[in-house]
């Protein structure tokens, strides 16, 4: 079966991204606001007689033309700087998964679990089963937690790369040498698609990210299971 074709943004899946559909579409309206009253103005002045084209002095229309923008970039910049906040905010996290990019491959160390660790390569085409997607599907997914915070600390073993899963609301940059982390927190149980979103190299598409969310009980089950 034909998968629609997607327009917009995934469902959101995290606190995160809800905040972030919320800001794009008061952005989106603030600018079609913008849009259609410059498009009047225009409109106006091309179909109008002007009844004088000497006008110098206009302290009125100076004054709303100059306070009308500061007042859209104030109503736009707060939402935008509160998201901000919330995303590097990172508040008792239940578990933290340490990820590291190799080219072209990702690694999960599970730091508050004895030797939880393992490699997530993508899926060969020809070892799908019905029902995965191509070049999205990975041999070894992330499992996490439902409900409850998740920290990601993500760094790089030889290139630039980027952590990204877009319904989580989720994109960290992987720097050799260096320790980045974010947090997530998954409001649904579900498995989720991303890929590395810096150019890393020849094997840049082939390298996804699946993060599969569970119920408390089920992560517990498969952690066992994973140890034995």
């Amino acid at each position: 079966m034909a998968h629609p074709i997607q327009l917009g943004f995934q469902d959101a899946a995290s606190p995160i991204m809800e905040e972030l559909l919320y800001f794009h579409d008061h952005t989106l309206m603030a600018a079609i606001l913008i849009s259609t009253l410059v498009l009047y103005i225009i409109t106006t002045l091309m179909s109008t007689k002007l009844s004088n084209t000497n006008t110098i002095d206009a302290q009125a229309v100076e004054m709303v033309w100059t306070i009308m923008p500061a007042v859209i970039l104030i109503i736009i910049a707060l939402p935008s700087l509160r998201i901000l906040y919330l995303m590097d905010e990172v508040s008792n996290p239940l578990i933290t998964v340490k990820t590291v990019g190799h080219q072209w491959y990702w690694t999960y160390e599970y730091s508050d679990m004895t030797d939880l660790s393992f490699d997530s390569y993508m899926t060969p085409t020809a070892d799908l089963s019905p029902g995965n997607f191509r070049l999205l599907e990975v041999d070894n997914r992330m499992v996490t937690p439902m409900g409850l915070a998740t920290r990601v600390i993500v760094t790089a073993e030889d290139v630039l790369h980027s952590w990204a899963v877009p319904s989580l609301g989720v994109k960290i940059d992987a720097i050799p040498g260096r320790l980045n982390q974010t947090s997530f927190l998954v409001t649904r149980p579900g498995t989720f698609y991303g890929q590395c979103s810096e150019i890393c190299g020849a094997n840049h598409s082939f390298m996804p990210i699946v993060v599969e969310a569970l119920p408390f009980p089920n992560f517990l089950s498969w952690s066992a299971a994973q140890n034995t």
